[in-house]
């Protein structure tokens, strides 16, 4: 008995002195397991640390890079603030002048009306004096032998014939015309009468060209007899 148990007690330490030695033979092979995997663990998170410090360096370099644009930006406002006003400026300037040129423009048309009106009126005016002349005319043409031609200028002339008893057939003539101011004008009397400007003045007063032509008729008619 005391042999058995000494053979398993021997047996049991060389169990335990193998096992403590595989053990001490293990051991520098775990430290070198986790040296390694540190190492790459280390590697990794520096790998990974760069990276990352790569972007911010991008996001600060970016960001500094959107603040410059910025700043510039705001060194542009005064000037484009300027620009605007500017802008605006000359906008409102030309609006007034459209404006100002509207109320030309129907200023001129309201004005062209009145003159068309005014030229209307005369032009009837004139058409009545023409019938009143075309009547004395008629009426002095088989009395006084006139004649009335329209020659240049929009002038009217006024050749009488049988004033001369030896010379019925010599002209004694004058002009007349409307001028500006649509008052009778009265030239080239042939021969030349001194009391034509009094004829004339007498007639835009009166209106009476029945007698201005009666009294020019008498002047002339005098000449001969004189």
């Amino acid at each position: 008995m005391v042999e058995d148990k000494l053979a398993l007690f021997d047996k049991n330490i060389n169990e335990f002195g193998s096992k403590y030695r595989r053990a001490l033979s293990d051991a520098p092979c775990q430290m070198v397991g986790l040296r390694d995997a540190h190492k790459d663990s280390v590697k990794s998170l520096t790998e990974k640390l760069s990276v990352k410090l790569k972007e911010e360096e991008r996001m600060i370099e970016m960001y500094l890079e959107y603040k410059n644009q910025v700043n510039r930006q705001n060194e542009l406002i005064p000037e484009k603030k300027d620009n605007l006003l500017k802008l605006i400026a000359e906008v409102k300037d030309k609006k007034q002048k459209l404006e100002d040129l509207r109320r030309n423009i129907q200023d001129l048309k309201e004005e062209y009306s009145r003159k068309k009106e005014t030229i209307s009126t005369a032009n009837k005016a004139n058409e009545e004096r023409l019938k009143r002349l075309q009547k004395s005319a008629d009426l002095y043409k088989g009395r006084l032998g006139l004649e009335i031609r329209k020659i240049y200028g929009d002038k009217l002339q006024f050749i009488f014939t049988n004033i001369d008893p030896k010379h019925p057939e010599s002209p004694f003539l004058f002009s007349w015309r409307l001028n500006e101011a649509r008052d009778y004008e009265v030239s080239d009397s042939a021969p030349h009468l001194k009391c034509l400007e009094e004829f004339q003045e007498n007639v835009r007063k009166t209106n009476n060209f029945s007698a201005f032509l009666a009294n020019v008729w008498k002047a002339f008619t005098a000449m001969v007899y004189t």
